[in-house]
């Protein structure tokens, strides 16, 4: 098999980082990985100097150029806030890096949608060439071009549920956009980041079920910019779940013309043949949180209305998973020309 790829996480104590540590120390062909947090040890990213997983303890380091240097990494995943990832990977690429970013720091083309962070580059004119350069690591939707990416931008949780449930019928123009396309989404807590605030105290989230960030949650671009639809045309609202994990997306469309269920079904299962991570339920068969929980799948159903053109798709994925560091290894496996499943089945 020859050499183990050499990695470095950024981040490893985050909810995110975890699991991508989890994955990577058990791929067969990735080295132990180089586990790295920023600041002090107690300062919310880490509470001591190890990583507790299930496959043993792991040391976490400071983070350094000079350590990642030293170590020979070869590929650097950021499991950092958005901002911190923004001005880190312009050295990184400039040290010769290979880097998958699971902020959403490098996602957005257009600067309408990128906004929404307020970022402030050192270099603008560097920031938007990385802008122009990035891969939107969707592998379903762009796994031709990750094979040859130096910046993969692993996409956002929410954002991985509803592209995965809309693309097949957006990419065949079968949904009446001037309609509007609604997607209700609801995420359990760890999609909030480690960070405690207010919003996800316990006290907050036990017996509860709140919306937030109505017509402003920030990836509501990518799933524009990735679907092709207008501000205008589509409507978003995030709800916080009292779970600690799982995703469960419910969107409404309008189709142009009539069809059947069976044409739906037809549809999905085309588009994503040959994509393992995507699992497609028979007509009026709609998946729960419970059956994508610990997996890298997204699971899609849907149900055709009497009329044979309103439906309903729901799409359900693990955010830490296939949202989050599972994707992250997909890419990481296409990157490198390995199959997608490797460490992941």
């Amino acid at each position: 098999m020859g050499s183990k790829l050499k990695t470095a996480v950024l981040g490893a104590t985050g909810y995110s980082g975890q699991e991508l540590a989890r994955l990577l120390a058990r791929h067969s062909r990735v080295a132990l990985p180089l586990l790295m947090r920023r600041g002090a040890a107690g300062s919310g990213e880490a509470s001591d100097s190890l990583f507790r997983g299930s496959n043993g303890h792991f040391p976490v380091r400071q983070f350094s150029w000079e350590a990642i240097e030293k170590q020979g990494t070869e590929l650097l995943f950021l499991a950092t806030p958005h901002a911190v990832s923004r001005s880190l990977v312009p050295e990184a690429i400039e040290r010769g890096l290979r880097v998958v970013d699971l902020s959403g720091a490098w996602r957005l083309k257009q600067e309408e949608h990128r906004a929404i962070y307020q970022f402030k580059d050192e270099n603008a004119a560097q920031a938007a060439r990385l802008d122009a350069q990035a891969v939107y690591g969707l592998p379903e939707l762009n796994g031709k071009c990750i094979p040859g990416a130096a910046l993969v931008a692993n996409p956002g949780c929410y954002a991985t549920s509803v592209i995965l449930g809309l693309a097949p019928l957006m990419r065949a123009n079968l949904v009446d956009r001037e309609r509007g396309v609604i997607s209700d989404s609801k995420s359990g807590v760890s999609g909030a980041g480690k960070e405690p605030t207010a919003r996800t105290h316990f006290v907050s989230v036990a017996d509860n079920l709140s919306a937030y960030a109505v017509f402003g949650h920030r990836h509501t671009g990518e799933i524009l910019e990735q679907l092709g639809l207008q501000t205008s045309q589509f409507i978003f609202t995030p709800h916080l779940l009292p779970i600690p994990r799982g995703i469960l997306s419910t969107i409404y469309v309008h189709l142009k013309k009539k069809s059947t269920g069976a044409e739906v079904e037809s549809r999905f299962r085309e588009f994503y043949q040959g994509k393992r991570w995507v699992r497609i339920l028979a007509a009026s068969k709609l998946p729960e949180i419970s059956y994508s929980l610990h997996t890298n799948y997204c699971d899609i159903g849907f149900s055709l209305a009497p009329d044979g053109e309103r439906l309903v798709i729901v799409s359900c994925l693990d955010n830490l998973l296939k949202g989050a560091a599972g994707q992250a290894v997909q890419n990481m496996n296409l990157m490198y020309g390995w199959k997608e499943e490797e460490g992941l089945a």
